[in-house]
């Protein structure tokens, strides 16, 4: 643990250590800046530099069209050359490569950021998730509070993806995964076609996804002895329950986007649809009977039937987007629309008269109790039915609001319908059909008022600082009417670090899903019970509740962004960001935590026992906590750079000392070899290239064939989550459950400190890049009594790489073989250290039911990965 925060410190310290030696030999440039108040922000502006009042270096990118403006500060930007360092094969990809950027320590929001494109809304991630990497000119993350201009609640940050003016490619790629233990397999193939020329924009897509079953047996889980059958030759239960399901995804997508009106300036309208299959197949043991002889004698035999559960899943997903100006405002709308239907089929169990029938037997003498079984009737499947209708629509109107002495307000007013209907049907009751709908008419306002501005000489000693207000109400057709409101104050003493403080107010209501989903039915599910510190074979209930109601949630967010100083061309950006959050909310709906002492005292009707005191059932339905409340901090340093000299890349002036010179000169000078080839369509926007707005994060120097010439990227971010408090109260009057000191409702504990990372080097088209995850270990405590035990929940470091060459930048190899031109060959290893958390209790000993296997079944996984485009 010291080891591992002496590193990051290391990391922290370096730049700044670099900077002291560097910063006296960086030439300033001698263009001054010209006044942004005559500037065209709808035409681009060239790359401008200078030196402004304090003596301090600026270096700013043009403005681009598309990129988002507000007072707060982005918290990363990528260019072109620093997206191609990543070797994504699509926006989906690339979005998981830099997840510790685009990451929310909220709380609230779950999934993916929200998603611009161009900097206006999309109806769904559908439309972008295939787009190629080499299609965008320029990517900005953005802090959560900018969601609320869009008309998004500030639960996630927002990622802005700019696109090239003209672009087009066919693409295919391939990827084989295998676990180093063996037992399972996974491959994907994916094919599609990627066409934009200015406001017109064609996806196509297709991907099937195929994942083979992987069994106890495969993983050496070990079984309860209680449960292993006496008699050799019997069917072994470990064969026949599955750690991951088998299934198989298939989807088909397309996009079309176009401009309206005379050379696009009417607006734009694109539309979406994709259908989805989703086939899975899992395990879930044996049936199984004692069976005892006249003389006394007895034997556990399993039988060889297993218990199957299949799920077949249809989805159709559709799809609109609408922009256009009205006057100086932009409106927006937005529709997107789905239906699912699923079939679960549930193998029935044994009944108790045919297990009945062969105790008979066995007692009567006429059945061996170690001979051979007679074969039993087929009891046949149970099966649960679920359509699911979903429509979502919203409808924005954004721009300025009248001119303040410190500038112009901003607005957006939104206005949305939602819908929501499912019906559920489940031959293991007698309801018939369970029908649940919602509809859900919201409406709210969003105003950003500038209080002082340097620019605009008010105040302007005191830096520029900005007053955000948020209001909306929902009115859902089963809770009524919900309201949320937020306020926020930005305050920018200088343009390299912003000061953010929030408070928002917010009422949630529970899914459909929590509310009405069918009960289903898991039989054999490996359980640990902390009462009697065994772990017991049990049946587990799951579907809706629909006894939950509204929660209220009431947050604090504090945030700081600093953008440190340029140091020549290897440490060209850097940033720390600093944010403090405290979440509180009330009437909490939850997934039925751990079954720990606890719960089981506040929730006895959920829990079921046989005479002895054994686990036998457990409702894991949905439940309300009277309150749930924690504060925490998530800061992170985000480093990056070119590789090689500066004078050779052609770029700028600086000093090569220090440390981070010297580790510059040992990755070797220049760029080294010829630049890439352009994109397979040769209409790269190469002046969107030309460098970063020097926002943190941001792409200095310039892209393919812009300013700087073309060299080696690297990069690294750090983020570290520290939770200062964590507690719970399951019901008015009862103590504070504190689940970092060990009263815990998860299943593995809440660990205080969680360090998320990504970092990686780029050069003549080769690339290596690490991501990872650690989080400390936590405890999780027992009752105390006899026979109960507190389980310690081992620290994960969970790193994975991805090693990729672009195989079109290695000329004698086209030459030798033209078919790898624009192709890249990537190799991946998930887990590189094949950690799997490690779960003791008070003896040191592994319960059965936290075996590795359990916590991580798949293990280290490596794959390959062969994409080529036409």
């Amino acid at each position: 643990m010291r080891s591992l925060f002496t590193a990051f410190l290391l990391i922290g310290v370096s730049p700044i250590a670099a900077f002291a030696q560097e910063v006296a030999k960086v030439a300033p440039p001698t263009a001054q800046l010209p006044n942004e108040a005559d500037e065209d922000e709808n035409e681009e502006e060239e790359l401008r530099s200078g030196v402004d009042a304090s003596g301090e270096i600026v270096v700013v990118a043009g403005r681009i069209k598309g990129e988002v403006q507000t007072p707060q500060q982005p918290v990363a930007v990528f260019d072109e050359e620093e997206i191609a360092a990543y070797g994504a094969a699509s926006i989906d990809e690339l979005l998981e490569a830099i997840s510790p950027q685009t990451g929310s320590g909220r709380g609230r929001g779950e999934g993916r950021p929200v998603i611009l494109l161009n900097g206006q809304r999309i109806s769904s991630f559908r439309e972008m998730r295939s787009i190629p990497p080499e299609a965008i000119r320029r990517m900005q993350v953005l802090p959560e509070e900018v969601a609320l201009r869009f008309g998004y609640p500030p639960n996630q940050r927002v990622v802005n993806i700019i696109l090239k003016d003209k672009y087009q490619s066919k693409q295919a790629s391939g990827e084989f995964n295998y676990p180093t233990r063996g037992g399972y397999s996974n491959y994907e193939v994916e094919a599609g076609t990627f066409r934009i020329d200015g406001q017109r924009r064609t996806t196509i897509e297709a991907k099937i996804t195929d994942t083979s079953l992987l069994t106890e047996a495969e993983r050496n889980v070990i079984q309860d002895p209680a449960t292993v059958p006496t008699v050799a030759g019997d069917p072994d239960p470990a064969r026949n329950r599955s750690l991951a399901a088998a299934s198989r995804v298939i989807t088909l997508g397309g996009t079309s986007a176009m401009g309206l009106g005379k050379d696009g300036l009417g607006g734009s309208l694109t539309v979406n649809g994709a259908y989805t299959r989703t086939d899975t197949r899992s395990l879930s043991g044996l049936d199984t009977v004692r069976l005892t002889a006249p003389d006394g004698s007895t034997a556990l035999r399993s039988l060889d039937d297993p218990l199957r559960t299949r799920v077949a899943s249809d989805a159709f997903q559709a799809g609109l987007a609408y922009n256009r100006p009205l006057g100086s405002w932009q409106l927006t709308g937005t529709l997107d629309a789905g239906y699912t239907e699923a079939t679960t089929k549930v193998d029935r169990r044994l009944t108790s008269d045919q297990l009945a029938g062969l105790r008979n037997a066995a007692a009567a003498g006429t059945l061996a109790v170690a001979g051979p079984l007679p074969s039993l009737a087929d009891n046949g499947f149970d099966t649960a039915r679920s359509k699911d209708l979903t429509a979502s629509s919203l409808v924005t109107v954004a721009g300025n609001l009248l001119r303040l002495p410190a500038g112009e307000a901003a607005a957006t007013v939104r206005a949305g319908f939602d819908y929501s209907r499912s019906d559920n049907r489940d031959t293991r009751n007698d309801l018939g059909a369970f029908v649940l709908d919602r509809s859900d008419a919201s409406a709210g306002v969003n105003l950003s008022l500038p209080l002082t501005s340097k620019r605009e000489n008010v105040l302007g000693a005191v830096g520029d600082w900005t007053l955000n207000l948020s209001g909306g109400l929902d009115h859902l057709s089963d809770f009524g009417t919900l309201t949320d409101w937020s306020a926020g104050l930005t305050w920018n003493p200088t343009s390299k670090l912003s000061f953010q403080a929030s408070y928002i107010v917010n009422e949630a209501a529970p899914s459909l899903s929590q509310l009405g989903s069918p009960n289903v039915l898991s039989y054999n599910v490996s359980t640990y019970d902390f009462t009697r510190g065994e772990t017991a074979l049990v049946t587990i209930v799951s579907g809706g509740n629909p006894d939950l109601i509204a929660e209220k949630q009431r947050d604090i967010k504090l945030s700081v962004n600093w953008q440190l100083p340029p140091i020549a061309s290897f440490l060209e950006r850097s940033n720390v960001v600093v944010e403090y959050f405290r979440n509180r909310s009330s009437d909490v709906t939850q997934s039925f935590p751990l079954l720990t002492p606890a719960i089981e005292a506040a929730f006895p009707g959920r829990v079921t026992r046989d005479a002895s005191g054994r686990l036998v059932t457990i409702d894991r339905r949905p439940v309300t906590f009277d309150e749930i409340a924690s504060s925490r901090m998530r800061w992170g340093l985000n480093f990056g750079g070119r590789l090689g000299s500066a004078e050779a890349q052609g770029g700028g002036r600086g000093g090569r000392g220090g440390p981070m010179g010297m580790l510059g000169q040992a990755l070797g000078p220049g760029a080294g070899g010829p630049p890439p080839p352009p994109p397979p369509s040769g209409g790269s926007n190469a002046s969107g290239g030309g460098g970063g707005r020097g926002g943190p994060g941001g792409g200095f120097g310039g892209g393919p064939g812009g300013p700087g010439g073309r060299g080696g990227r690297w990069n690294i971010a750090v983020y570290h989550t520290w939770r200062f408090t964590d507690t719970v109260r399951i019901a008015p009057g009862s103590a504070e459950l504190d689940q970092l000191d060990g009263n815990a409702i998860g299943a593995g504990g809440v660990p205080r400190h969680a360090i998320e990372f990504e970092g990686g080097l780029f050069k003549n088209g080769y690339g290596l890049r690490l991501q990872g995850e650690w989080n400390a270990p936590a405890r999780v405590n027992g009752s105390g009594l006899p026979g109960s035990s507190d389980l310690r929940f081992g620290s994960t470091f969970d790193l994975s790489l991805r090693a990729f060459v672009n195989l079109g930048q290695q000329e004698s190899l086209v030459q030798k073989v033209p078919f790898l031109k624009n192709a890249r060959l990537s190799f991946t290893v998930d887990n590189l250290l094949d950690q799997r958390q490690r779960v003791t209790d008070e003896n040191g000993q592994v319960p059965l039911a936290y075996q590795a296997a359990y916590r991580q079944p798949q293990g280290r996984v490596v794959g390959i990965d062969f994409r080529k485009m036409f």
